[in-house]
């Protein structure tokens, strides 16, 4: 056998694996998930990383614009040709999906031979790094802006050329893996409600009786550092900065950290402080403004100009500021001030620094958060069995990809 990114496998092109690859298209659609009995087209955020969200659909009224060819079956193989230069070429199994939901021209259809590949086999292949590289390597678009990856590079994508029986096992041990996280993801969510139900009470009992200021009155906004011209030479530093992609509803995600070079006398300018309330830019209108207090895990660390850096006074506290932004009326106002283009929404700092926040004595913001925050620690430790068990899973699932593991003894993901 000879040497390649899958360890101890030869590789063979996806395409050989393949009956074909289907497009469909993006009829004009309202930015509103289609409801019982109508149609939708599938926004390229329905791919996630191994999932599918069948809820990421906008509705198509017009008959004449819905192609039932292009319906999403159980069991299909989607794969995101055009998105971000992290998120292009992702892919998922359509799980039982609604009906009336249509492939749109982003979002393409693998069609797997049945009688050489096993298509979950397939998704948990194209997810691995080695795979991921090839994706980015091929994918075309210019620095910052949307990616593409054609029907033609996706088939000459390499993979592990692995007998459909053992595909079968080693899509069968990860299965047991999945059902692991499953049952903790479902505690996560859980207590992720709990701490949604105090946060929503927060708001609903006091709003009305308190002070109410513009944030740029207690805090300063401020964006980071704009991609694409990197200095060099002497006075330069190349540092990790937080994109839009790390930054989630409610956490800050550092598993996929870029690094980008900046003149050392900027980085007071763009660097971040434990505390820092990050807020994104742009997005899908519904995600506007979503953001998470930065912890300071990482130091140095800086932020994208996509991602606003809020710094509270001594009158806010970061996490009573966030809980107000991922409200119900801290949502509505983001939602009622962006910028909608055709494909995503966006706010800019002035919108940012004229957000008017309910200011209450410090003192009462932090009696409000005490069972929050005892919530949180809680959701805290889930997450790190979370990752700890991800990190495990996804070692034993390269091993048996590469030809290390053995997919076939009963022990291979109880060993995990």
């Amino acid at each position: 056998m000879r040497n390649n990114s899958f360890g101890e496998h030869t590789e063979v092109e996806l395409g050989s694996l393949l009956r074909r690859i289907e497009t469909g298209k993006s009829p004009a659609a309202e930015d509103l998930p289609a409801g019982d009995g109508e149609w939708g087209v599938l926004k390229v955020s329905a791919v996630q990383r191994g999932f599918f969200l069948p809820a990421e659909n906008k509705v198509v009224r017009d008959s004449s614009l819905i192609f039932p060819s292009y319906e999403v079956k159980s069991g299909d193989l989607l794969m995101t040709r055009a998105n971000t230069e992290d998120l292009v070429g992702l892919a998922c199994i359509a799980r039982t999906p609604p009906p009336r939901l249509m492939l749109s021209d982003k979002i393409l259809r693998l069609v797997v031979d049945e009688s050489a590949a096993d298509s979950t086999f397939i998704s948990l292949v194209l997810a691995q790094s080695s795979t991921r590289r090839q994706i980015w390597s091929a994918a075309t678009g210019t620095s910052g802006s949307m990616k593409n990856i054609s029907q033609t590079q996706i088939s000459r994508l390499r993979v592990p050329d692995v007998p459909l029986g053992e595909q079968r096992r080693i899509v069968a041990a990860h299965a047991v893996m999945e059902r692991r996280t499953a049952a903790l993801e479902h505690v996560r969510a859980k207590l992720k409600d709990a701490e949604a139900a105090l946060a929503a009470e927060v708001f609903a009992n006091g709003t009305s009786l308190w002070p109410t200021a513009r944030l740029e009155s207690i805090a300063t906004v401020a964006a980071g550092v704009t991609l694409g011209s990197e200095p060099v030479g002497e006075g330069t530093v190349e540092l990790p900065y937080l994109r839009v992609a790390n930054v989630l509803d409610g956490r800050i995600d550092t598993s996929d950290l870029k690094r980008v070079r900046i003149l050392r006398t900027q980085y007071e300018r763009f660097s971040l402080r434990k505390g820092d309330l990050l807020l994104t830019e742009g997005g899908d209108l519904d995600k506007l403004g979503r953001g998470a207090v930065w912890d300071g895990r990482i130091d140095p660390c800086l932020h994208q100009n996509h991602v606003f850096r809020v710094r509270c006074g001594e009158e806010m506290s970061p996490d009573f500021l966030a809980l107000y932004t991922s409200s119900d009326a801290g949502r509505a106002y983001f939602q009622r001030v962006g910028k909608q283009t055709t494909n995503l929404a966006s706010i800019n700092s002035t919108q940012v620094k004229y957000m008017p926040v309910p200011v209450p004595p410090l003192t009462e913001q932090e009696e409000l958060l005490g069972p929050i925050r005892s919530v949180r620690s809680r959701v805290a430790a889930v997450d790190r069995q979370l990752s700890k068990l991800r990190v495990i899973q996804q070692g034993v699932l390269e091993d048996l990809l590469s030809g290390r593991g053995d997919a076939g003894h009963p022990d291979a993901a109880a060993r995990s």
